[in-house]
């Protein structure tokens, strides 16, 4: 093990910090959902975006290290990885930069 932590070939301790911030997020994310965190409410969406973004980018920083140590896990991970790039573009996009709100209705098939 190196003792530089952004030595991403050779240390994974970066993605296992990345995870646990991730976790951490979304642990904050359900405590903004209480009752008394309710000042907080608006920053709720925000909390769960930047920690799925956390986990994504915790997952890339392993694949890196297990690109170089273990070839088998990065070829399962790979597809993962692309699946959650796509789910955070189309959050980002809903969530962030659409301009309107989100109306449920219209996603919905008229009868």
């Amino acid at each position: 093990m190196s003792d530089k932590l952004f030595d991403l070939k050779n240390d994974r301790r970066l993605s296992v910090y990345l995870y646990r911030a991730g976790f951490g997020f979304w642990l904050l994310y359900i405590l903004m959902g209480a009752r008394f965190m309710q000042e907080f409410v608006t920053y709720r969406t925000d909390c769960a975006i930047f920690s799925f973004f956390l986990m994504v980018m915790a997952l890339s920083a392993s694949m890196y290290y297990d690109y170089h140590h273990h070839p088998t896990e990065f070829e399962q991970k790979k597809k993962w990885l692309i699946v959650m790039y796509l789910v955070l573009a189309g959050l980002v996009y809903f969530f962030i930069i659409r301009k309107e709100p989100l109306n449920i209705t219209q996603l919905l098939p008229q009868f």
